[in-house]
């Protein structure tokens, strides 16, 4: 199938490899302009267009999508017969998305309608959900609310983060919009609305929702460390040191400690009081200027007040 593919990070690349290894015609690619990134500012390209220049795809970086009527007629003139929206950061309108002869669809990051927004995967994790997955759906106005085609799940597994979680459902949304590519060209993909009474929300990670919160249980802080990690991490000020924290277990030890208060440190990690009584095992932090390490590690050159 002739196919304008629209995506930004690795999420998105791992589709786009997909459909040119299937076989499909990428007329052209749609990524966000670089933009600069890290400690040295410098400009950056996407994880797509990297692929795309790797595969001598035709490239466009368009810095808007609405209001640019030439931007349009560009796409017709391209005469493809699918979209495909991936993670491309920018709601696209009604005259871009019924330009393809079959429209857009997009590949998200939940089971719809559960998690419309900028970050399912995280929420997912935040908030301690058993069931994961991937939707496609065909593109609307509205972010993530038009019919769902088809959907895939995995469990969550336990002590899984978000990153790891990242890296399993990109494989399967992939996957997935290979099978819904080929059921819309073999006119049997199927349309069904999205249940307003089901929809929750995962809008974009704020600075404020890092910090940890030790007043609730040490199952609900490992959630919101493994939700954040690896990026961009959830925080604590342990000892009077701002750590980042990325890897975390409940422990079956009890204390009577207010929470947040160090428990116990030494070779098994570093272990933090929680509300109800409950221990949390640290398995892996970050000292300010220092670098992502195990717990046991840091704690032999450092002890936390």
């Amino acid at each position: 199938m002739r196919v304008l593919f629209m995506g930004t990070p690795d999420f998105a690349r791992a589709s786009l490899e997909a459909l040119v290894e299937a076989g499909h015609e990428v007329c052209a690619v749609f990524t966000q302009p670089d933009r600069p990134a890290k400690r040295g500012m410098k400009l950056t390209k996407s994880a797509v267009k990297l692929y795309a220049e790797e595969k001598g795809l035709t490239i466009y970086q368009p810095e808007k999508v609405k209001g640019d009527p030439s931007l349009t007629e560009l796409i017709r003139s391209m005469a493809p017969e699918l979209g495909v929206a991936v993670a491309y950061g920018k709601l696209l309108p009604r005259e871009i998305l019924e330009a393809p002869k079959h429209g857009f669809i997009n590949v998200h990051g939940s089971l719809l309608p559960r998690y419309r927004g900028a970050a399912p995967i995280q929420w997912t994790v935040l908030n301690g959900e058993e069931l994961a997955g991937v939707s496609t759906m065909f593109l609307s106005e509205e972010m993530d609310a038009g019919d769902v085609i088809d959907s895939r799940s995995t469990p969550v597994r336990e002590g899984e983060t978000y990153g790891e979680l990242y890296d399993r459902l990109k494989v399967l949304g992939a996957e997935l919009l290979l099978d819904t590519v080929r059921a819309i060209g073999a006119g049997t993909a199927t349309c069904t609305p999205q249940d307003p009474a089901l929809v929750s929300l995962a809008p974009p990670i704020r600075h404020e929702d890092r910090p940890v919160d030790w007043t609730k249980s040490a199952r609900e802080v490992m959630n919101h460390i493994h939700g954040l990690a690896p990026s961009p991490a959830a925080t604590a000020e342990l000892g009077g040191v701002s750590f980042k924290l990325y890897k975390a277990a409940p422990v079956p030890e009890r204390t009577e400690l207010a929470p947040g208060s160090i428990v116990a440190q030494g070779k098994e990690g570093l272990f933090v009081a929680c509300g109800g009584g409950e221990t949390l095992r640290i398995d892996e932090l970050q000292a300010p200027g220092g670098k992502r390490m195990r717990a046991a590690d840091y704690l032999r050159g450092h002890r936390i007040n």
